[in-house]
């Protein structure tokens, strides 16, 4: 078992006080304080005490694979963590984003290799050849954008603002109201030459201000639209924004996003997990780089609503996130005195204490996780115990 030293991701959206306060330092922070990454990510990995230095966890990994993930994970994943775990704090939005396929992932890492971009070029789509399925599963009240909402709930919308400008653009959805003219909704307004998105998102944005005042069935989705509008003036993913369903979590609900999925996620802090990737394509609201041909390639424009992923148990202390994803699944210990778990092990593991405290036991050693402490289990450890009182996520293999 090893005790974490995590990297904090300064990301310009991020908050000043929710990972201070997790990990129990001084708040406000200095600066912006984004996403807190767990794990063995080139990008950002933590570190370890092995013996009488320091290491990173991608370090230990790639040294005893096999001790470290279990025979099953590095015949599966090779000698990789499989599973990225982030604890995400947005204080603005984020941008509006999806994430390629795994098929999608190694074509276009490969085609930018051969053309010779360099990893680190503004440019890039495609950072690492893997795709990046996630949960979030909400410590806060969290809103999101995800996926595309259904055809006439989009159409009923914009009708309610009542612009003619909107006409020409809205024309094919209206003609086929569903994935395909949603489709080609979305490409029009992504091309839209850019003498006439300004003007256009100025329009948007001014009736959506009108319509909140008014209230109504679509309110939040504009008080939402005003923000992005305020945060992007010009910017197409603001009307693009309009397309999606918005989602607000309760603490301890989750959602699941697969390849293809536009989101953005807005405010709120949350357990995030994914496959161990950093592919990104940007769709708007963002100063960073918008493929819009690649990005029209790989979204996924089926349309309806975003299901909550329930979690389940079975002996009350453990619930259970499930996914289809290999690469990760993630539970929530909710411990109390007098109780302890006895988690069948699934091979590498990473536990986080986000409140309250705990204590794990194996092989006749103990860590303390007081809140905002994350441990390593590797798959040599064995079985362990977990007791305490508070929450500790779980974040291991899907296999």
């Amino acid at each position: 078992m090893d005790l974490l030293d995590n990297v904090i991701q300064p990301y310009a959206w991020g908050s000043r006080t929710a990972i201070a306060e997790l990990l129990g330092q001084p708040s406000p922070s200095s600066s912006n304080q984004a996403e807190l990454w767990l794990g063995a990510h080139p990008g950002g990995p933590s570190r370890v005490r092995r013996g009488t230095g320091v290491q990173t966890l991608l370090e230990a990994i790639r040294s005893a694979p096999e001790r470290e993930l279990g025979a099953g994970v590095t015949r599966r994943f090779g000698a990789e963590l499989p599973f990225l775990l982030k604890v995400l704090a947005a204080e603005t939005p984020l941008s509006l984003q999806t994430h390629p396929s795994l098929a999608q992932a190694r074509e276009g890492y490969a085609r930018e290799n051969g053309l010779g971009v360099p990893l680190t070029a503004p440019n890039r789509n495609y950072k690492d050849a893997n795709h990046k399925p996630e949960l979030i599963c909400a410590l806060t009240p969290f809103d999101a954008l995800c996926g595309f909402r259904r055809a006439d709930e989009t159409l009923a919308l914009f009708d309610e603002l009542g612009l003619s400008a909107l006409e020409s653009l809205l024309a094919p959805l209206r003609a086929s109201p569903d994935a395909r003219g949603v489709a080609r909704l979305f490409e029009a307004l992504m091309t839209c030459p850019r003498e006439q998105r300004g003007p256009l998102v100025d329009a948007v944005v001014s009736a959506c201000a009108a319509r909140v005042g008014q209230g109504g069935r679509f309110v939040e989705e504009l008080r939402w639209a005003v923000r992005l509008g305020e945060l992007y003036p010009g910017d197409p993913g603001v009307i693009g924004a309009l397309l999606l369903n918005l989602v607000r979590l309760r603490p301890g609900e989750a959602i699941y996003l697969s390849a293809g999925n536009l989101h953005a996620y807005l405010r709120g802090v949350g357990v995030e997990i994914m496959a161990n990737s950093d592919n990104v394509l940007r769709g708007g609201c963002t100063p960073k780089h918008v493929d819009v041909p690649e990005l029209l390639r790989v979204l996924d424009f089926r349309c309806g609503p975003i299901g909550l992923v329930q979690a389940t148990s079975t002996d009350g202390v453990e619930h259970v996130y499930t996914t289809p994803t290999e690469e990760f699944r993630l539970s929530r210990f909710q411990l109390r005195p007098g109780v302890s778990a006895r988690p069948e092990r699934r091979g590498p593991e990473i536990l986080l204490c986000t409140s309250g405290a705990a204590r794990l036991s194996v092989g006749g050693e103990a860590i303390a996780l007081p809140r905002g402490a994350s441990v390593f289990v590797s798959a040599a450890d064995g079985a362990y115990s977990l007791e305490g009182d508070g929450v500790v996520f779980r974040a291991t293999s899907g296999l």
